[in-house]
């Protein structure tokens, strides 16, 4: 037990964090900034499914709704890998070990079509191949306050990201956007703006959560696809934070375990909307929300912080 102890010690001693670099002034991690030109000119195919969104926004709730409207609601089917190899995650890669690589370019360009892919770039860093082919894009945006909650215990558990250091300072680094994939702020409202030209469903979290059936309904719709009664009651239960939380193929407990320490904070880890309020204290939520009013001045979007 005691040698157990000790492994277990200096396993958390020796814990490296990836290093960050710049694309155009977003931060990125060293392995997406040195096969960026790569992702820029990937070639998107016409009937390419983006689904974009800022981290920690619901990212995987969507992809696994998308999923099992794709699979006519067939549970074994959506099980047969998990939900980053079913999709590649687009700009991201990993060189830590055999066990532990992942490029996501690698994965989307050996896949027939139609593939779905997963983003969290900012619009403006989108590879001009989507535009250019006019492909379908799924964005999920979440309020801010729940983000920043979600993505600070997401760096506390992941070693790919960069060391969060305490809450204030993640906070900090949050609302300056010094943190990996960017502002919060440009990145939701580079998104709403692209909607206007794009074909672009602009969903919000909070909505998913107050009535996902309603919200699958526009997915349904924006893919063209037709479901009956019983298949859209299946999506419903399957897609529950409770369901997905306990499913290997969706939680990220089967691969990346020399990288997400998920007894740390589990990567599903709560899922509600107004969970800031057991974290912010009453002097930073108002700094918050002064510096949210000016950085949102120039947009009309409105998020809720609370349901």
């Amino acid at each position: 037990v005691a040698l157990d102890k000790m492994e277990d010690l200096s396993l958390k001693q020796t814990v490296r964090r990836l290093e960050v670099g710049e694309v155009e002034g977003v931060l990125f991690t060293k392995p997406i900034c040195s096969t960026w030109d790569q992702v820029w000119k990937f070639k998107a195919r016409p009937d390419d499914l983006l689904i974009a969104t800022y981290a920690k926004a619901g990212t995987t709730w969507t992809q696994e709704i998308v999923d099992m409207i794709q699979q006519n609601g067939d549970v074994e089917k959506c099980r047969r890998a998990s939900t980053y190899r079913r999709h590649p995650f687009l700009e991201w890669s990993i060189q830590e070990s055999p066990d532990d690589s992942y490029s996501g370019l690698e994965l989307a360009e050996a896949m027939p079509s139609p593939r779905t892919m997963k983003t969290h770039l900012p619009a403006q860093l989108v590879p001009p191949s989507f535009w250019e082919q006019n492909c379908k894009i799924i964005y999920v945006a979440r309020n801010a306050k729940d983000s920043l909650v979600s993505y600070y215990h997401f760096h506390r558990m992941s070693k790919e990201m960069p060391d969060p250091g305490t809450w204030e300072e993640f906070m900090e680094k949050f609302m300056t956007g010094k943190v990996l994939w960017g502002s919060w702020y440009d990145h939701v409202k580079g998104w709403w703006k692209a909607k206007d030209k794009h074909r672009i469903l602009y969903l919000f979290y909070e909505d998913l959560k107050e009535n996902p059936k309603r919200e699958i309904q526009k997915i349904l719709k924006f893919l063209e696809k037709d479901v009956n009664q019983e298949v859209l009651n299946k999506i419903l239960h399957n897609t529950s934070f409770e369901i997905m939380k306990d499913n290997p193929m969706t939680n990220y407990t089967t691969e990346f375990r020399g990288i997400m320490d998920h007894s740390i904070s589990p990567f599903m880890r709560k899922g509600v909307v107004g969970d800031w309020k057991n974290h912010f204290t009453v002097a930073q939520n108002e700094k918050f929300d002064e510096d949210y009013k000016k950085k949102m001045a120039d947009t009309s979007i409105v998020f809720r912080t609370e349901l």
